[in-house]
């Protein structure tokens, strides 16, 4: 059998690929309808991710043992699963203030990928093997492989290859009985069934992928001490919309009136954790750093040792 013929073959046992026959007719509906339709099959995806939700705290507290230890988070992944692996990493520096290169989005093809389709990089193991040798991988560090078939060499290759160096890995797909979940330490797969659109996984199984993402991500900072109950005391304020969020955060996690929330912000450079600390402990700036950072940056822990 040809290479042509065998992945034909192949993705005709997949769900995500399977054709509807009752939409056949979808492109004679009128609008409306068809947003009916999607909106119908989009509500389906929250309870697959439920389904998952045991592997996926699971896959969360393993990730945020190793990056208590400094390991770093990496996803690896083609086309959209690797776009959306790209966008939940870079939104991890606004919002809870890693350390740069902490958290890693791999898409393959290289950023260029993230607008323009770069062909034949998906079925290439080795680019991904060559992607995470340039991020020197140790032990410590975490490997998320995305792949809505959970076929993409890509990203199989590149969990095959940071379980071979001793990094955690995960696979992540929408496709039960993938090899991506069989070659990763944490197999997730939510199964959202076939798409509006044959083949399109973009719709929902790129939904599906973003919601335990999310998950991945949020509750890993959360683990990691990155917010005080549900307040991102991490954020950095970088912009005028966040410095006015903090503003509100310090508020809201101390009571205290506007001028002292600005006094204890200018004290602590900014940094809302430090203002926070300064306000219901009543330290200095210079204390509520040291407290802080012998607590590993928790702000609960550092409120403990304040006595506050």
């Amino acid at each position: 059998m040809t290479d042509s013929l065998h992945l034909q073959s192949e993705l005709a046992t997949l769900t995500t690929e399977a054709f509807r026959p009752e939409l056949a007719g979808i492109d004679q509906l009128p609008t409306l309808d068809i947003a009916r339709l999607m909106n119908g099959e989009d509500t389906g995806v929250p309870a697959a991710v439920a389904a998952r939700l045991p592997e996926i705290a699971a896959a969360v507290d393993a990730v945020a043992a190793r990056m208590e230890r400094g390991g770093r988070l990496v996803y690896a992944g083609a086309g959209t699963a690797g776009r959306l692996g790209v966008l939940d990493a870079s939104e991890c520096p606004p919002t809870f203030n890693t350390a740069p290169g902490q958290v890693v989005g791999l898409i393959a093809g290289g950023p260029g990928a993230l607008v323009t389709s770069v062909e034949g990089a998906e079925d290439s193991p080795g680019l991904a093997r060559a992607d995470l040798d340039a991020l020197k991988l140790t032990p410590d560090d975490s490997v998320v492989g995305v792949s809505a078939s959970g076929r993409t060499p890509y990203a199989i290759g590149a969990v095959e290859h940071a379980r071979a160096a001793g990094a955690l890995t995960v696979g992540l797909s929408c496709n039960a009985n993938s090899a991506l979940a069989a070659a990763a330490e944490h197999g997730i797969e939510v199964v959202v069934g076939p798409e509006l659109l044959t083949g399109s996984t973009r719709l929902k199984a790129g939904t599906a992928q973003k919601l335990v993402l999310n998950m991945l991500s949020t509750i890993t900072m959360i683990r990691l001490g990155k917010t005080y109950g549900n307040l991102m005391v991490d954020v950095r304020a970088s912009n005028a919309k966040l410095r006015a969020r903090s503003r509100r955060i310090v508020a809201q996690a101390t009571g205290a009136p506007d001028a002292d929330v600005e006094r204890a912000l200018t004290e602590a450079d900014g940094e809302v954790k430090t203002a926070i600390l300064i306000i219901l402990a009543g330290v200095d700036g210079a204390t509520a750093t040291r407290l802080l950072e012998e607590s590993d940056g928790r702000l609960r822990t550092a409120l403990g040792k304040a006595g506050a």
